[in-house]
Parts: C-alpha cells; structure tokens; sequence
C-alpha cells in the first residue's frame, strides 16, 4: 500500500483518462438536475440558483441606485436580498471591498439568470484558459486538460455557489504564468486580487522576496487604479463602510455562521472540534507564520520556479482563516505547476498521490467535516505545501546542465 502512494503506481494512463471524465458527467448531470427542478431561478434547496451570486447581483442593484454604502449594512443588504427574491430566500452578507461593487453592477444591468450565466460562463474560460497555458508543452494533449480541469471537483461547488473560485484561480494561474515572461502584467494580475484580499496579502511579500520588482510595481498600478475607480464610482463613503463592516465580518469568522464545515482553514478546524476562538486564532497564527516562514525559504531556493509559485499558493491558502471550498478552485493552477514540473522532471516519492489528494478534496471536504468532524481541506493544502518545500532539499542539476529538481521517481504520466 504505502509502495503503491510512494511510486504513484495506482496513477494508471486508464485511470487517469476515466476518473475525471466519471467526476465531470457526475458534475453535469448534477448541475442539469438543478436547474430543471428549479421554479423560477429558484433551485431545489429553494435558495436562488447560484446562491451566493444572488447577494453580488442585489449588492449591483443598491450600487446603480446610487446606494453603494447599503450592501455593507447587513440589515439593509438582507432586506433587498428578501425584496428580490422572496422572503424566505437565504441571506448572505457583503464582505468583499469597494472594487467587486463594479463588477457586481455591471452584472445587475442583466436580469438575474443572464448576469449569472454570464459572471460563470465568462469566469469558467479565464479558468481554462489559465490552466491551458500552464501546461502548455507538457506533452498532454488540450483535451485531457480541459476534461480534468472542468472534472475538478472544485469546479462543481463554485458553480453551485454562483461563486468567484474561477476568477481568483484564473488571476493567480494567469499571474504565474507571466511572472518570468511579462512580470508587470502578471503583478497587474495579482493585484486585481486585492478584490479578495484574503488571499492577495503574501503576495507582495513573495514577490519581494522573489525579486520580481517590475511585478511589484505592476500590482501596486493595477491596485491604485482600481482604488481610484472605485472611489470616483462609488465615493469615500463605500470605503467607509467597508471598514466599518469588518467588525461583523470578524465575527462572522469567529462564531461560523458561514459554518464550519464549509470553511477550510486552520481556524475553522480548530472551531470545528469544539475549540475555543482564543485557541483557533494560536493555531492559526502559528501555522500561518509557518507555512510563511516555509515558502520563503522556498522563493530563496534554487527550486524551479512553477514548484515555488505552487508553493506561494498553499501558503496563500494556510495563511487566512476564511477560505471556503469554492475557494479550492484556487488550488487547481499549483496542481498544473507541479504536475507540468514532474512530467517534464518526474515527480518525488508521494508527489503523484498527494497531486491526487489535493484534486479530490474539494469533492470530500465538506462532507467529512459535516459528518466526522474531519478537516481534510487544511490536510489537502499541507501535503501541497510539504511536497513544495521538498524541493529546497533535493535540488541538483538536470542532464541538459539546468538547475532544477531531480526527481528519485523519474516515472511520468503518459496520457493522451
């Protein structure tokens, strides 16, 4: 058994082909039974479908009524949520700041089921197209990415959720990819980012770290542009009550309403097995500081660059004490980094299985947390950063005289 996760042996060509094409038709059978049970764009849970593009869509209205304050007000938000969609629809709460506000109206101009067509649709091809060009040359073939990148189990509940999992995987993929090519774009990319930024924060650290200078000066650019968008849409007003609403954010964080069991952090399993707020924040601090203190020593290292970008990435996640499971789909460009590292240098013991782990979880995640009180997300996330920071350890020269990662296991995936 343990030969078989060391080798990745079980990663069989014919498994490889029929276990995405098995999670996909799962997903797409499961997303045509949705909306044919709906009544009205109202799924089956009796939650609109899309459930939390529903609040991004009234929070679009509020901004074109020239109200971009109320979605910060709780009380305010929830009572428009109601108007719109019933009173007994599920109410969710606005903690993104000023800039999503531009994006959430230009979807509001579009009647409810168009906008959310159109914010998934769109959002699902910067995806694709993110993960494409990662692994690019990899010798696999366009089709079998696609098909295990829309198989993603992640893909599944950000599309259920009406989420943005696509858009924050499609900026950090499509900013890794440029980094070494066209480093003040791909710092653009990151900073547009800060419309979650939960998980942009280590990136200046990184990149600084990194020495990726143009990238810096690119992500501060793209995020004083948007400030200033913002503010001249919106007004001074907006970015007050964004900061006076961090409050009730905090304690949404604490106290779990979002549940639990939804969210994969180190914080949320903490409260999940019944600790204490003061003991969740110990823990989280401690793993936060380090999985930094990690992947720093990673950027410093000579370790190829997709291993360290994957490894930026399960720090970013390990790092915040509120990242749900649709916000795994962020997770799907580091399994592109390193799966396009170890087919063209061959993958370290346990890499292929914990690869393979860190896929299948957002399919298990909520479950066993539901049901065992078991936090398999943060598992997900640790293996892919000890699988990163291997590397700092194990680096030598490649035949060809480049300096990269040798592998013990120079088996490949082939696959077509």
């Amino acid at each position: 058994m343990l030969a078989t996760l060391r080798d990745g042996d079980w990663a069989t060509p014919e498994r490889l082909k029929t276990y995405p094409l098995v999670l996909l038709t799962f997903s797409v059978g499961a997303a045509v039974v949705a909306v044919a049970t709906s009544r009205g764009g109202i799924g089956p849970n009796d939650l609109p479908l899309g459930a939390d593009f529903s609040q991004v869509w009234v929070a679009g209205k509020e901004a074109l009524a020239g109200h971009p304050e109320a979605p910060f007000d709780i009380a305010r938000h929830a009572a428009a949520q109601r108007a719109a969609f019933g009173p007994d629809t599920g109410v969710f709460g606005w903690h993104y700041p000023p800039y999503f506000l531009g994006v959430a109206a230009l979807l509001a101009r579009l009647p409810y089921l168009q906008a959310l067509a159109v914010w998934q649709f769109s959002t699902l091809a910067l995806y694709l197209i993110a993960i494409l060009l990662l692994l690019d040359g990899s010798g696999l073939s366009r089709r079998a990415v696609v098909v295990a990148a829309l198989a993603f189990p992640a893909v599944f509940v950000n599309l259920g959720h009406g989420q943005n999992g696509f858009l924050t995987a499609a900026l950090l993929g499509g900013g890794f990819h440029l980094l070494e090519r066209r480093a003040a774009v791909a710092g653009a990319l990151f900073g547009l980012l800060a419309y979650k930024p939960q998980f942009a924060l280590l990136l200046p650290l990184a990149l600084l770290v990194g020495r990726h200078g143009r990238a810096l000066a690119g992500a501060a650019a793209s995020i004083a542009l948007m400030t200033a968008a913002s503010i001249a849409a919106f007004g001074v007003a907006s970015w007050r009550a964004f900061y006076d609403s961090l409050g009730f954010t905090r304690a949404i964080v604490e106290q779990g309403a979002t549940g639990f069991e939804k969210i994969q952090s180190v914080f949320a399993a903490v409260r999940l097995i019944g600790g204490s707020v003061p003991a969740a924040w110990f823990w989280q601090g401690l793993v936060a500081v380090c999985a930094v203190a990690a992947v720093l020593a990673l950027l410093r290292s000579g370790a190829d660059a997709r291993v360290k970008a994957a490894g930026v990435i399960a720090a970013l996640f390990l790092a915040t004490p509120y990242s749900l499971d649709y916000d795994m789909m962020a997770l799907a460009p580091a399994i592109a980094l390193l799966l396009a590292h170890g087919l063209e240098n061959g993958f370290r013991p346990y890499e292929k299985s914990a690869l393979a782990l860190v896929y299948g979880a957002p399919l298990f995640a909520r479950p066993l947390a539901t049901l065992l009180a078991a936090p398999l997300g943060v598992v997900a996330v640790v293996a892919l950063l000890v699988v990163t920071i291997r590397y700092v350890f194990v680096e030598e020269k490649q035949p060809d005289g480049r300096s990269g990662c040798a592998s013990a296991n120079p088996q490949k995936l082939q696959f077509e």
